[in-house]
């Protein structure tokens, strides 16, 4: 299977190109700063890797949650490649969720199986969600949330992943099991074959970010009030 694959979710760039069992793989600056280096980037890769747009397969993006400014860049530019492929006749897109390409990352690394995948939501919070590995799949939350680091849920026996550890310490579940993982490209290859088969790839004008955060700020009483209530006894 060829494809192409790249996450601007975190503050780290991550590409990879698969051709058949073999992949090429690219890492810089991410969020903000990918705007300026992915194309060029992924133009590099399918020249190693002596691939055209037109031989992909699929156009695989992290869709979020991360940040606004990433997940908008890297659902426009899989949209722009996948439309103007094969003279307008375009490639499928499949969207990925970052929190999973996180468990799947912690699952290679380190063989977590039961995982409270979390990234780093800024402004004081972090996204997270729980994943379950079964039979060969991961089991996907209902929904993810978004909370302080100092509530987040985690289950009996259930290891914390993700980069939320490194921006807040021992404010984030000081008595859990804590992995370094990124929701990187190579993830992003690994979980494309199952769920390509399970039919989630979509047309690419229909392939959109994953927001959690439904605004980007919230007022000064709701947070306030956030705080009083973690302070209870």
């Amino acid at each position: 299977m060829n494809l192409l694959a790249f996450d601007t979710s975190t503050d780290t760039l991550s590409i990879a190109v698969a051709r058949g069992p073999a992949q090429w793989d690219y890492r810089g600056p991410g969020a903000a700063q990918s705007s300026a280096t992915l194309i060029p980037a992924i133009q590099q890769l399918l020249a190693q890797a002596e691939l055209a747009l037109e031989q992909l397969d699929a156009i695989v993006f992290g869709r979020g949650p991360g940040s606004f400014t990433g997940l908008r860049t890297a659902c426009a530019i899989a949209q722009g490649l996948a439309l103007g492929a094969g003279a307008g006749r375009g490639l499928p897109v499949l969207p990925v969720d970052t929190l999973m390409a996180v468990a799947e990352e912690a699952r290679q690394q380190h063989g977590c199986t039961h995982i409270v995948a979390t990234l780093d939501a800024r402004m004081n919070e972090v996204y997270h969600g729980l994943y379950q590995w079964q039979d060969g799949l991961w089991q996907t939350p209902a929904d993810f949330g978004l909370c302080y680091p100092e509530a987040l849920p985690v289950p009996e026996g259930w290891t914390v992943a993700g980069n939320a550890q490194a921006a807040y310490g021992s404010r984030l579940a000081a008595h859990a099991q804590h992995v370094q993982a990124w929701p990187s490209a190579s993830a992003l290859l690994r979980l494309a074959p199952a769920l390509l088969a399970a039919g989630a790839a979509a047309p690419a004008d229909q392939a959109l970010p994953r927001y959690v955060r439904d605004k980007v700020a919230k007022t000064t009483a709701e947070r306030e009030a956030e705080r009083a209530a973690l302070q209870q006894p």
